[in-house]
C-alpha cells in the first residue's frame, strides 16, 4: 500500500515538474511576431538571414525600427549600417527566423 502512494506522489511531482519546465519556454511564435512588427512590419523587410547568433536584416526605411523593443525582447546588441541591422540574439536568432520564415 506504501508503495502506491510513493508512486502517485512521484507522478504528481513529475506532472508539476513539467508544468513549471513548460510555462518558462519562450513562445518563439510570438516573439518572432514582435520582431517583425520592431523591425517596422512585413512590408518593410527587404530580407533577413541568422548567421550563426545574428540576426541579419534589410529593411526600406529603418528610421521605424523600434530599437530599444528589440532589445527589451532580448537582443544583445544591434549595430545599424545603412539599412542593414545586425541583431545579436544569441542561441535564439534560429528559432526566431524559422518562426518568421512561416509569417512571411
Amino acid at each position: 500500500m506504501e508503495i502506491v502512494q510513493y508512486i502517485i506522489i512521484a507522478l504528481v511531482l513529475i506532472l508539476v515538474a513539467l508544468a513549471i519546465v513548460k510555462s518558462h519556454k519562450k513562445d518563439y511564435k510570438m516573439e518572432a511576431n514582435k520582431l517583425v512588427e520592431y523591425l517596422g512590419g512585413k512590408n518593410n523587410i527587404v530580407k533577413y538571414e541568422v548567421n550563426v547568433s545574428r540576426f541579419l536584416v534589410e529593411v526600406k526605411d529603418p528610421s521605424i525600427v523600434n530599437k530599444d523593443s528589440i532589445q527589451k525582447m532580448g537582443a544583445q546588441g544591434i549595430v545599424e549600417i545603412d539599412n542593414e541591422l545586425k541583431i545579436i540574439f544569441g542561441d535564439e536568432a534560429k528559432q526566431l527566423k524559422k518562426y518568421i520564415d512561416d509569417l512571411k
